[in-house]
């Protein structure tokens, strides 16, 4: 049975694991925690992230700075960078209200959710982000349940077993606000696969990303009942 000192210990370790990161993809995510989650470790999060761009090449992750920035500036030749479809995908998505989605959009995200895995999972970060920016994307009705679903099945095929991709499907899901879709025993699970270090990973060997999907999990846990994910 999982209880709230569990989870209350859990987060508060792996908080102390992830703030003196200088990880630029987890900054990102972290200032996600932050402002939806108000972890006010992570404050300084977006500072952090600029302090350490210049140290990396990828400009990629200049174009990811809209995660927490609004007014990023985006040059003309950005966008050739961004060449990994998963990340074209949600680069559409956070700059939609700003560049509108492409024609191909639609297809695009329902491909990735047929994928499974982690096309799934990107599909569903995508479709949040759209929300977020209040965009409109047309899509055949009963998509956004099958997507739902696609990305759930991903932890119902072994709740026991935690990896990178069940990870974050339960993340993901969470930040939808579907969380109720997501096993409680893989929640369990989650908690007490914790590295003594407070992250997450093989076995003393935790790293950032598997640290801030868990993370991102059990900050949606809400109690008295049992294991109830935030809607």
């Amino acid at each position: 049975m999982l209880n709230e000192a569990d989870v209350r210990s859990a987060v508060a370790k792996a908080i102390d694991f992830l703030k003196d990161t200088r990880e630029p993809h987890a900054l990102a995510f972290m200032t996600i925690l932050h402002r939806r989650c108000g972890i006010e470790e992570f404050a300084d999060c977006a500072k952090r992230y600029d302090e350490v761009l210049p140290d990396h090449s990828d400009r990629v992750l200049r174009v990811f700075r809209r995660i927490f920035d609004a007014n990023n500036p985006i040059d003309p030749d950005d966008w050739d960078h961004v060449v990994v479809p998963t990340d074209r995908l949600m680069i559409s998505a956070l700059y939609c209200d700003r560049l509108g989605l492409p024609p191909t959009y639609p297809e695009a995200l329902a491909a990735a959710v047929r994928q499974g895995g982690y096309g799934a999972t990107h599909a569903l970060l995508s479709w949040v982000y759209i929300q977020d920016n209040g965009c409109q994307l047309s899509v055949p009705d009963g998509f956004v349940e099958e997507m739902y679903g696609t990305v759930a099945a991903i932890i119902d095929a072994d709740p026991t077993v935690i990896h990178d991709v069940n990870l974050e499907a339960a993340a993901f899901l969470c930040l939808a606000r579907q969380g109720a879709r997501v096993d409680p025993g893989f929640v369990r699970r989650v908690v007490a696969l914790q590295n003594d270090d407070g992250g997450w990973g093989a076995v003393d060997e935790s790293n950032w990303h598997a640290t801030v999907l868990a993370l991102m999990i059990l900050v949606h846990v809400r109690f008295p009942d049992t294991i109830a994910l935030a809607p």
